[in-house]
C-alpha cells in the first residue's frame, strides 16, 4: 500500500473536500479545535467541494477547503506549502471577507456567525514552541474576549516531531497523517477513528483514477516551478542589493579591498560590478 502526499494540491482537496466522505472533515475539525459536548461538529456543508477538472492550472501555494457546520460557523482550512510574503495579512483579509459576506447591506449584524481559520503550515510561523497554536481577539491586560466571532489556529508541521509509536491523542494522529502519510505502507494499527481511517483510505494511491494521478503529478510540477520562480526572484533581489551596496561604497571612496571584506564577496566581483556600471 502506498499513500499520497497530503500536502499536495490535489490530495488535500480530495481528502478534506470530499462531499461523499464528510466524516473526514468533521473528525479533523473536532480534533484540532478540541471541540467537546455542544461545541462538537456533527454536520458540515462543503462550500468548495473537490472537483478535479477545476483544479488544473490553479495556484499551488494556497490550498483551501471552506465549510459551514450545523450552527452556521464557517471554517477555512488551508494548506500553506510556502512562506509567502504578506501571509498574515492575507489570512486576516480572507477571514474578514468570509465574515462580512454572510450578510447583505440591509441585514442585521446578529445574523453573522463565527469564522474559524485553520492554517496547516509547512513552515514555522509563530514563536510558540508547540506545533499547534490558537489566536483570539482579547484584551491585552485582562484577557477578556469581547470579540468572539473570529479565531485563528495554526498547525506548524516542522514543529511536530512525534513518531508513530508516540502518538496518543486524535489531534496528534491527524497531524502525523498530514505530515507523514506518504512515507507509510499500511494504515497504522492505532487508528480507531472513522474519520481518520476514511482519510487514510482516500489517500491510498490504489483507489485513485489515472486522471487523478496525472493531476497529482502535475500539481507537483507546478509546485517545483513556483519554487524555482521564487528562488530566482530572491537571487535576483540579492544580486541587485549587492550591486547597490558596492556602488554606494565605491562612490563614497571606500577601497575595493574593504568593500569586498564588508560584503563578504571577492575583489574580482567588486571590480566586475564597478566595471559594468562604468560601461553604462
Amino acid at each position: 500500500m502506498k499513500f499520497v502526499d497530503v500536502k499536495n494540491d490535489i490530495a488535500f482537496r480530495k481528502i478534506f473536500g470530499n462531499e461523499n466522505r464528510k466524516e473526514t472533515l468533521i473528525s479533523f475539525l473536532n480534533a484540532v479545535l478540541d471541540f467537546h459536548g455542544g461545541q462538537r461538529i456533527t454536520e458540515v456543508t462543503i462550500l468548495n467541494p473537490y472537483q478535479l477538472p477545476k483544479l488544473k492550472g490553479g495556484k499551488v501555494t494556497i490550498i483551501d477547503v471552506k465549510a459551514t457546520d450545523q450552527m452556521g460557523r464557517t471554517y477555512i482550512i488551508e494548506m500553506q506549502v510556502g512562506d509567502i510574503d504578506g501571509f498574515a495579512k492575507r489570512v486576516l483579509f480572507y477571514s474578514a471577507k468570509s465574515y462580512s459576506d454572510q450578510i447583505k447591506r440591509a441585514d442585521f449584524y446578529r445574523k453573522l456567525r463565527p469564522v474559524i481559520f485553520i492554517g496547516i503550515l509547512d513552515f514555522e510561523h509563530t514563536e510558540n514552541k508547540n506545533y499547534i497554536s490558537r489566536s483570539q481577539i482579547r484584551d491585552v491586560e485582562t484577557g477578556e474576549q469581547t470579540v468572539k466571532d473570529m479565531e485563528f489556529t495554526f498547525i506548524e508541521l516542522p514543529k511536530f516531531t512525534k513518531e508513530l509509536a508516540e502518538l496518543e491523542t486524535l489531534t496528534e494522529k491527524w497531524v502525523y497523517f498530514i505530515k507523514n502519510a506518504e512515507n507509510l505502507e499500511v494504515i497504522p494499527d492505532n487508528i480507531n477513528d472513522e474519520g481518520l481511517k476514511s482519510a487514510y483510505e482516500e489517500a491510498n494511491v490504489q483507489t485513485w483514477t489515472q486522471e487523478e494521478l496525472d493531476a497529482y503529478e502535475y500539481a507537483f510540477m507546478r509546485e517545483e516551478d513556483e519554487r524555482a520562480r521564487l528562488d530566482k526572484a530572491k537571487k535576483d533581489g540579492k544580486e541587485e542589493g549587492q550591486e547597490e551596496a558596492v556602488l554606494g561604497f565605491f562612490k563614497n571612496g571606500v577601497s575595493i579591498e574593504l568593500i569586498a571584506k564588508s560584503l563578504k564577496i571577492s575583489e574580482d566581483k567588486v571590480r566586475e560590478i564597478i566595471g559594468n556600471q562604468q560601461k553604462e
